[in-house]
This record gives C-alpha cells, structure tokens and sequence, in this order.
C-alpha cells in the first residue's frame, strides 16, 4: 500500500506524468520508509502508463464487494444484548460497566492521532 500511495502521489506531482522508481523512493525515505527494491520496481512497472482515475474506480469496485464485518458486529452485538434470565444484580451492574471503563480507557493507550 505504501508503495501504490508513494507512486500515486509522485505521479500527481510529476510534469512528465510517467514516475520513475527513483522518484517513488525518494518519498518514502522522506518519511523514514525503508524501501524493498524489488517491491518498488514491481510496482512502478505495473502502474506506469496506467490511468490514475481508471485505477481508483477499478480499485473501489473490487472493494465493493468485500464484506466489512460490520454486520457481523452489530448481528453479535445484537445477540450478546439479551437479558439474563434471572437478572442482575446491582453489583454485577456496576462489574460490568467498570469492566466496559477500563476497555474504553485502554483503547487510547495515552497516544493521541496529532501528538
């Protein structure tokens, strides 16, 4: 991914439309990516002379139909939800929504997305 996202953007920013190897590599190890030779020739190859746009949409209709998960989410969520059948009790309310605190206090692991 890193290596197609390199290429589409030095070919948005090349004047000859046509990015060489060279010029992908330069901007991954701009940003500290160490580069796999045979990687990045195999993708410059693939993609040169190839339509940025008839890339995207070729690229959004395979994911189209990829399945995201997110049904199976909520389907799970959905069947976890049931009420017990005895009940609970209030400590076991208050367990549980400390338990369900302290996962949503380690979900941010003290990093931030800008620090």
């Amino acid at each position: 991914m890193k290596y197609l996202a390199a290429y589409f953007l030095a070919k948005m920013g090349s004047k000859q439309g046509k990015p060489t190897a060279d010029d992908v590599k330069k901007i991954l190890t701009s940003v500290g990516i160490e580069v796999d030779e045979g990687r990045l020739t195999q993708v410059v190859e693939a993609l040169n002379g190839k339509d940025l746009n008839e890339l995207i949409e070729q690229g959004l209709q395979k994911m189209s139909t990829v399945p995201s998960g997110a049904t199976a989410a909520v389907a799970a969520a959905v069947g976890g939800a049931a009420p017990a059948a005895g009940g609970e009790s209030k400590e076991d309310t208050k367990a549980a929504e400390k338990e369900e605190a302290a996962e949503e206090s380690d979900e941010d692991l003290g990093f931030g997305l800008f620090d």
